[in-house]
């Protein structure tokens, strides 16, 4: 992989059916924002009909009702355009393993996947912001008062919110270590490094 800035990235975000692909469960809404050079240049939002009802719970987390989803495309139609979207690009998603393992599932009914690599906001957002008192996105959104319309569980919102977050830890990496336009592959480091080991890393950097 070539060492791409982590100021362009895509930040993504998934609405589903339940926690997890292997027991069926299914992505009802996708949104992501593109960053390029540290600037949104483009969004994308669409929900998608999983082919079957959705419980009320899931209706009451979200705020999708299965009126709405009647009305979707299917899920295929909509990964197909959204594996357009994303392309080669790097992604990013606060708590990645669960957003990579639906977009996994996803593009694998399409035969489709994708070129760039996931780093999760989550685990960097722990090492960044120790301080914290957690570091859920709503949290995190709340403890660096970061601006948002204050909805929570659909996938732009969300989306946008951990790109700001994403950028506010690109600029404290700047203040706090001159680290200037760091590489995508060190923001993967960061996540793997334990708490103790973070400020030493990067001031080596």
């Amino acid at each position: 992989m070539t060492l791409r800035s982590a100021d362009s990235v895509i930040v993504l975000d998934f609405e589903t059916t339940g926690l997890s692909p292997n027991q069926g469960d299914r992505a009802i809404e996708i949104g992501a924002v593109k960053i390029q050079n540290g600037q949104v240049t483009d969004t994308f939002q669409e929900l998608m009909n999983p082919g079957f009802r959705v419980s009320a719970f899931i209706e009451g987390y979200t705020g999708i009702t299965n009126s709405m989803l009647s009305r979707a495309d299917s899920c295929e139609a909509v990964m197909a355009r959204f594996a357009d979207f994303i392309g080669s690009d790097n992604l990013v998603a606060h708590n990645a393993s669960f957003d990579q393992r639906f977009l996994d599932a996803e593009l694998a009914t399409i035969n489709r996947g994708y070129g760039g690599e996931f780093a999760c906001s989550m685990l960097i957002s722990r090492r960044i912001f120790q301080d914290a008192p957690n570091h859920k996105l709503g949290g995190l959104v709340a403890y660096k008062q970061i601006d948002n319309d204050g909805v929570f569980h659909r996938a732009l919102a969300d989306s946008e919110m951990t790109a700001k977050l994403w950028l506010l830890m690109l600029d404290e990496m700047e203040k706090d270590y001159n680290i200037s336009m760091p590489s995508f592959k060190l923001m993967q480091q960061i996540a793997k490094k334990s708490k103790s080991q973070v400020s030493s890393f990067l001031r080596q950097v």
